[in-house]
């Protein structure tokens, strides 16, 4: 099958897309014509999106921010909650420094980060 190998090729698939979404569900035949055109459509564009829009793995600090707006803390408040002092919260937001295993094991368990982002891994 063809690859979509520009934008306005893409769009009109979505488009096509877009069209075909209200003709299926959970109950429509697997031999169903719309439903085989949606399913090969569907492939096409993730092809072209996990080439052209990668979504990557949020950083450490993204992560952590996130999760200080969510549980309404500052970086007081989380020097506090880590034992570190707040000037080196402060090098862990702006990707200065990382944080040793000790206090990664801290910012994943009392901020329930997962440690793979933690590591990096």
């Amino acid at each position: 099958m063809a690859r979509i190998t520009n934008e306005t090729a893409y769009k009109a698939l979505m488009e096509r897309i877009e069209e075909l979404l209200p003709q299926v569900d959970e109950r429509t035949p697997p031999n169903d014509k719309n439903l085989v055109e949606l399913d090969l459509l569907s492939e096409l564009a993730a092809e072209y999106e996990e080439e052209h829009y990668p979504i990557h793995a949020p950083s450490l600090p993204d992560v952590i921010r996130l999760r200080m707006k969510e549980m309404g803390i500052n970086q007081a408040k989380l020097s506090e909650l880590l034992g570190v002092s707040p000037s080196r919260v402060s090098d862990y937001l702006t990707g200065r420094s990382e944080p040793t295993l000790r206090i990664g094991r801290e910012i994943s368990r009392k901020l329930g980060i997962d440690a793979r982002i933690v590591l990096g891994v």
